[in-house]
């Protein structure tokens, strides 16, 4: 019985198990995007002026043939939405994954070397965590626009994006990374290492990086959320993905100029897919966060 009730604790939640179905899904969605989309929403062939402004199937004045209905130009809320998502989702996972590389990379080394180049790396991570990540965000994104043609931010803009994103959030991961860092190089088996004179990369990477990498983890999922809003929150105020691009705060931003004027689910259901979105994420790294806390774990 007791045995029984141990692994019954282990079991995470049922919020949990609802988020990871909802965001499994999503990321189903994300992937399989151009064969499920009734339309696809980049050709402009493929839509009509005479469906504009179409209420959701399940409303008053609806269409059979558009679920969600439709938005001011004709085009398919349900297609729209789902090439939204990916776009939301792929960057936000590239943001994720640009800053935790970069982080972790300088994390490593910082805590390792200490001295000078701990000091270098980390004041370089005060002076950007003293902005804030939209600030920073918008003022990439600025410079970029300024700087650059605008068939050359077109094609560029998810990538542009990613590392205004990305270059404040790697601080995080570097101050995690190093704290835990300086813990391990004070260990017997990396003292024996260096002594048996094993190169400082191989030490970092095949015995130091496997010690951090589950807080990595955990930092990513959360941030992943924040990543997503980041997006969402920069296509709104119209420094992120063009029109062209149709991300959810794109949508979002596009569908508030007719919110007032009785055409609601232009802006309420992509902006529904992006709470449905973060929730999951944060609900799961919430759990993950909470499952690899040392303290919880030793109760």
């Amino acid at each position: 019985m007791a045995r029984q009730a141990q692994l019954i604790q282990r079991l995470p939640p049922v919020s949990v198990i609802v988020a990871t179905l909802v965001l499994a899904t999503m990321l189903v969605l994300v992937i399989f995007a151009p064969m499920i989309a009734p339309m696809d929403p980049r050709d402009v062939s493929s839509y009509s002026l005479m469906d504009a402004e179409i209420p959701p199937a399940f409303t008053d004045g609806g269409d059979p043939r558009f679920l969600l209905g439709t938005d001011n130009q004709g085009r398919d809320l349900v297609s729209v939405i789902l090439f939204g998502l990916r776009i939301s989702v792929l960057i936000g996972i590239g943001a994720v994954l640009f800053a935790a590389v970069m982080g972790v990379l300088l994390g490593l080394i910082a805590g390792f070397f200490g001295g000078r180049v701990d000091s270098i790396v980390m004041r370089i991570a005060d002076v950007l965590v003293s902005f804030p990540t939209i600030l920073v965000a918008l003022l990439i994104s600025g410079i970029a626009k300024a700087q650059l043609d605008t068939d050359t931010v077109l094609t560029w803009a998810p990538a542009i994006l990613v590392f205004a994103i990305a270059i404040n959030e790697w601080v995080q991961y570097a101050r995690t990374v190093r704290a835990s860092s300086m813990v391990e190089v004070s260990r017997d088996y990396v003292r024996a290492a260096k002594v048996i004179g094993l190169p400082s990369r191989r030490i970092m990477i095949r015995h130091i990086l496997p010690n951090v990498i589950s807080a990595v983890m955990v930092i990513a999922t959360i941030n992943l959320a924040g990543a997503i809003l980041t997006e969402a929150t920069l296509s709104f105020l119209g420094a992120g993905m063009p029109p062209t691009y149709p991300s959810l705060g794109t949508l979002i931003r596009i569908g508030n100029e007719f919110l007032f004027s009785g055409l609601w689910w232009i802006a309420v259901m992509p902006a529904t897919v992006l709470v449905i979105l973060v929730l999951a994420v944060n609900v799961i790294g919430d759990y993950l966060r909470d499952r690899f806390n040392p303290k919880l774990m030793a109760r």
